[in-house]
């Protein structure tokens, strides 16, 4: 599924176009998709990230639309994934498909194990709506 209108905060772009930068560029499938989605991005100031977004470091409940299951994960950068094992780190294919989508949007890629899907439940915590923009 494509997504269209994802939102990014300028500071993430910086962060996350450095992260492609210091992995080598956009080599790998995953660095590629990940440039992609930002170069398509809606670029906005932190400030003005509708809260509905996942951001960086936000936090948001998601249903796997086959199974009904729901369970709760953090948008992280490399490095965070290990905080409480519901961590999904930024370079994955679901933290690429996450970035920038809103609640309600339905995501799917393939993995090894068959198709997944899943959609966004609700955007639990997101630090630019409570004004942390510096994360």
């Amino acid at each position: 599924m494509t997504k269209r209108n994802i939102y990014i905060n300028r500071y993430d772009l910086e962060r996350l176009r450095a992260l492609v930068d210091a992995s080598g560029g956009p080599s790998a499938p995953y660095l590629e998709k990940l440039q992609k989605e930002l170069e398509q991005a809606t670029v906005v100031e932190p400030r003005e990230v509708p809260g509905d977004v996942v951001t960086m470091n936000s936090i948001v409940r998601v249903r796997n639309v086959n199974t009904g299951e729901e369970h709760s994960l953090m948008l992280v950068f490399p490095g965070k994934e290990g905080v409480n094992g519901k961590a999904v780190s930024i370079l994955s294919p679901m933290g690429i498909a996450l970035i920038g989508c809103r609640e309600g949007d339905i995501l799917s890629w393939d993995l090894p194990g068959g198709p997944v899907k899943i959609q966004i439940e609700e955007i639990i915590y997101q630090p630019e709506r409570l004004g942390n923009f510096a994360l």
